[in-house]
C-alpha cells in the first residue's frame, strides 16, 4: 500500500536560534533520513525606503547566530543555515521555501498575540504564519513548544481528511524515532448507537492501516465537549499532533489560521502541540476562490517582476550573499560539515617568480588546512616555469609542484594565469576548487577558508569571489587604499554599462576565489589577465545571480604592478569584455576589434612605437577534453556519467578540440597581481 511519504526537505523558520533546539528534533524526526535535507532560515527585514543592501551587515550577524543551530542536530543529519533579506518576514519564508522546492515547513508558535502595549515587543511569527499560509508553497507544521521532553506517548485526534492523513504521518515518523507509541483519538457525540459506534471503530482502524507503518493504539471515545475531551486526553501525552480543521470567521470577526479547535487546543494544552496543514488542492476550491486566487497570481507576478528588476536584485543579493571569512572561522565546523556532505578540497596556487613569498603560504595551509583541520584534501602549486627557486621552495614545504606548460601537452601552451588555472582542473580531483594568489606577504588561511565556506554552507552558492583593503607601495611606502585601480577605472564602470548585474561585486578581478568543480569544468577560461571577468559573466549566464557568493578578506598585501603592466591588463580585460558583449548580442558590434597594443617610448634620444601582441586565447570547458573525462572515470567520479554524452562529439585523440588550435609555450608573466 502506497503510503504519503515523509518530507525530503524540511524549511525552519528561527527566530532566535537559542530556542530552536526542540524544532530541530521535531524537523529531523519528521524528515526522510534517506533523502532528506534540514534547512534553518533566518530573515532580515528591511524596512521600506531602505535599500535591501543595508541589511548585509544584519545578514552577517544572522548567519553567525544561525551557526549556533548546527549543535542542535541529531546523529547523521545535516542542517544547512541560510539568511535571506526582505521587506517582510512572510515574503522570505515564501520565496526561501520555493527556491528550495521545500516539502514541509516547521514554524514555531508563541500563540495570538496579545493586546499591543507600548514598549511591548509584537509577536514575531503568529501574523508572519498568517500570511505564509495564504501563499505556502508546500505543507505546514505549526509547533506549540512546551519545553523539550522525551516523546513516548503521541496523542492523534482523528477526524478525517487530507490534514489528519498528515498528522498520523507525522505522529508515525516522531513514533518510529523517539520508540514512541500513537494513541489515534476519535470522539464521537455521547449515547451514540452501538452500531455507529462499531462502523467509527472500523473506519478508524482502517484509516491507520492506510497511514501508518507502526502500532497505533486505536481509542474511539464518547465526549460532549470535544476540546475538553482533547484537553484531557493530552495530559497522559507527550506531544499531541494534530490536522488543520475549517477555519470560518467567528461572530465577531476573528479569524483562525488552522482552525478554532487546534489552536484552542495549542493555546491550552500543557503539552508540545505540532498542528500541521496541507498545501490546499486546487481542486477544492470554487470557483470564486479560483477567481480571488488568479488575482493574488498576478499580483505576485506583477511583485515577482519588480523583485527581478537589476537593482533589485543586485541590492538583495549584496545583502543576502555578502560574507565575512569570521563566519566560517571554526574550522572544525567547517570541516564536519564538509564530510557530512561527502564533499572535497582542493587549493590550487598559481606561481611565476614566487621564491620569496611559496615557502611561507604552502607551509601554512599544509599546517592550518592540512594537518590541524583537513579542511583542503588536495594541494597543487601550478607554476607557469619559473626562473628562480619558486618549485623549490614549494615542494620543500610538501606541495605537489606541476608546471603548467608540461600538462596536456597535445594542446600546446599559452602564457598567463588563466591557463595555469585551466590546466590546474585538469591536476586536481576536488568537488570544490579554491584558487589563491601566491604574491601575498601577509598570506593567511581564510584567503582559503573565507571563500571556501560559502560554497559549503549554501548549496545555492556555485562560485565565490573574495575581497579584501589592498594598501599599495609608493616609494617603499605601505599606504592603505590605491590598490585594485584596474578593477576601479576599467572593470567597474565596463561591469556598471553592460553586466550591472554584477555591480554589487566588489573585487572582480580579485585572485582568491573557489568554485564547485561541477560548474567549473563547463566554463571556458580566458588564458591570461581576463580569466576573471570572464568567468564572472560566465557564471551569472549560467547560474544566476543567485549563484555567486563574495566574501570579505579583510586586508590583503601584495606586489603593486607598475602602470605599463596594468595598462596591458586593461587592455586584455576590455578585448575579453567585447568579445561577451558580441557573443551576448549574437551580432559583429566592432569591425575589428585590435589584439596588438601600441605602446609609445621617447625621452633620453629615444622615440619609437612598441607593438605587443596581447590578445587573450580562450580554452575551451574542460568536461570536453577527453584526457579530463577519461581521467575522471578513473577516479569514480560522480560526474563521469555526464561526461559520457560529452565524449560522443569530443575530439579524437591526437586532434585538438573543435575551434581550437595547439599553442606554443612563449615566455611572459602569468598574470600574478
Amino acid at each position: 500500500m502506497t503510503r504519503t511519504p515523509l518530507p525530503s526537505r524540511i524549511l525552519i523558520p528561527v527566530a532566535n536560534p537559542l530556542t530552536a533546539q526542540e524544532l530541530v528534533r521535531l524537523g529531523a524526526s519528521l524528515m526522510d533520513r534517506r533523502t532528506g535535507t534540514l534547512t534553518v532560515l533566518g530573515i532580515v527585514e528591511v524596512p521600506e525606503g531602505t535599500p535591501l543592501s543595508e541589511g548585509a551587515t544584519r545578514a552577517r550577524q544572522a548567519r553567525r547566530l544561525l551557526q549556533r543551530v548546527l549543535d542542535y542536530a541529531p546523529e547523521g543529519v545535516t542542517i544547512h543555515p541560510i539568511v535571506r533579506i526582505g521587506r517582510r518576514a512572510a515574503e522570505g519564508v515564501v520565496e526561501a521555501a520555493t527556491e528550495l522546492d521545500a516539502d514541509l515547513i516547521v514554524f514555531g508558535w508563541g500563540g495570538k498575540p496579545s493586546p499591543a502595549r507600548p514598549g511591548a515587543q509584537a509577536s514575531v511569527f503568529s501574523p508572519t504564519i498568517d500570511e505564509v499560509v495564504r501563499d505556502s508553497p508546500c505543507d505546514i507544521a505549526v509547533v506549540k513548544q512546551r519545553g523539550p521532553a522525551e516523546i513516548k506517548r503521541i496523542l492523534v485526534p482523528i477526524r478525517g481528511g487530507p490534514h489528519a492523513v498528515l498528522a498520523l504521518r507525522f505522529a508515525d515518523a516522531l513514533a518510529h524515532r523517539n520508540d514512541g507509541r500513537i494513541v489515534a483519538l476519535h470522539l464521537v457525540p455521547r449515547g451514540i448507537a452501538e452500531g455507529l459506534r462499531t462502523q467509527s471503530e472500523r473506519a478508524l482502524a482502517h484509516f491507520i492501516r492506510q497511514h501508518a507503518d507502526g502500532q497505533v493504539e486505536q481509542a474511539v471515545r464518547e465526549a460532549p465537549n470535544i476540546r475538553n475531551a482533547i484537553l484531557r486526553e493530552a495530559e497522559t501525552a507527550d506531544v499531541v499532533v494534530m490536522g488543520a480543521s475549517a477555519a470560518p470567521a467567528t461572530s465577531n470577526g476573528e479569524t483562525y489560521l488552522f482552525g478554532a479547535l487546534p489552536e484552542a487546543i495549542a493555546t491550552r494544552s500543557r503539552k508540545t502541540v505540532i498542528v500541521v496543514k496541507t498545501r490546499e488542492a486546487i481542486g477544492q476550491a470554487t470557483f470564486e476562490k479560483l477567481e480571488q486566487r488568479a488575482e493574488t497570481l498576478a499580483a505576485a507576478e506583477r511583485a515577482a517582476h519588480e523583485a527581478r528588476s537589476v537593482p533589485l536584485r543586485v541590492e538583495r543579493w549584496f545583502g543576502e550573499s555578502n560574507f565575512h571569512h569570521r563566519e566560517f572561522g571554526d574550522l572544525d565546523r567547517l570541516v564536519s560539515l564538509k564530510q557530512k556532505q561527502g564533499l572535497t578540497v582542493s587549493l590550487v596556487l598559481p606561481s611565476l617568480n614566487e621564491e620569496e613569498t611559496i615557502g611561507e603560504i604552502v607551509g601554512k595551509a599544509r599546517r592550518e588546512l592540512m594537518e590541524r583541520h583537513p579542511l583542503v584534501d588536495e594541494l597543487l602549486v601550478i607554476d607557469s616555469d619559473s626562473s628562480d627557486g619558486t618549485r623549490e621552495a614549494a615542494a620543500a614545504e610538501g606541495a605537489r609542484v606541476v608546471i603548467h606548460q608540461q600538462v596536456l601537452t597535445r594542446y600546446g601552451s599559452f602564457t598567463g594565469k588563466g591557463e595555469a588555472l585551466w590546466k590546474s582542473l585538469f591536476e586536481t580531483s576536488g568537488d570544490i576548487v579554491a584558487w589563491a594568489d601566491t604574491d601575498v606577504r601577509n598570506w593567511h588561511p581564510r584567503m582559503v577558508y573565507g571563500t571556501v565556506g560559502p560554497l559549503i554552507a549554501e548549496e545555492r552558492i556555485q562560485y565565490v569571489k573574495g575581497y579584501y583593503r589592498r594598501p599599495i607601495v609608493e616609494d617603499g611606502i605601505l599606504k592603505e587604499g590605491g590598490g585594485g585601480r584596474v578593477t576601479e577605472l576599467v572593470a567597474r564602470p565596463l561591469i556598471n554599462l553592460f553586466f550591472p548585474e554584477l555591480s554589487g561585486l566588489i573585487q572582480p578581478l580579485s585572485g582568491e576565489y573557489a568554485g564547485r568543480r561541477s560548474l567549473l569544468e563547463t566554463l571556458s577560461f580566458f588564458t591570461g589577465y581576463a580569466v576573471e571577468i570572464g568567468h564572472l559573466i560566465d557564471v551569472a549566464e549560467r547560474c544566476g545571480l543567485e549563484g555567486l557568493g563574495q566574501v570579505d578578506l579583510e586586508r590583503r598585501i601584495h606586489r603593486n604592478q607598475e602602470l605599463e603592466g596594468l595598462s596591458r591588463m586593461s587592455f586584455v580585460i576590455l578585448q575579453a569584455v567585447m568579445k561577451r558583449l558580441e557573443e551576448r548580442s549574437k551580432t559583429r558590434l566592432f569591425a575589428d576589434l585590435g589584439s596588438t597594443m601600441k605602446l609609445p617610448r621617447s625621452g633620453h634620444g629615444r622615440l619609437g612605437l612598441e607593438v605587443i601582441e596581447l590578445a587573450d586565447h580562450e580554452r575551451p570547458p574542460m568536461i570536453r577534453i577527453p584526457e579530463y573525462l577519461e581521467k575522471r572515470r578513473n577516479e569514480g567520479s560522480a560526474g563521469a556519467e555526464a561526461g559520457r554524452t560529452v565524449v560522443a562529439g569530443a575530439a579524437p585523440q591526437g586532434s585538438a578540440p573543435s575551434g581550437e588550435r595547439p599553442a606554443t609555450s612563449r615566455e611572459g608573466p602569468a598574470g600574478s597581481r
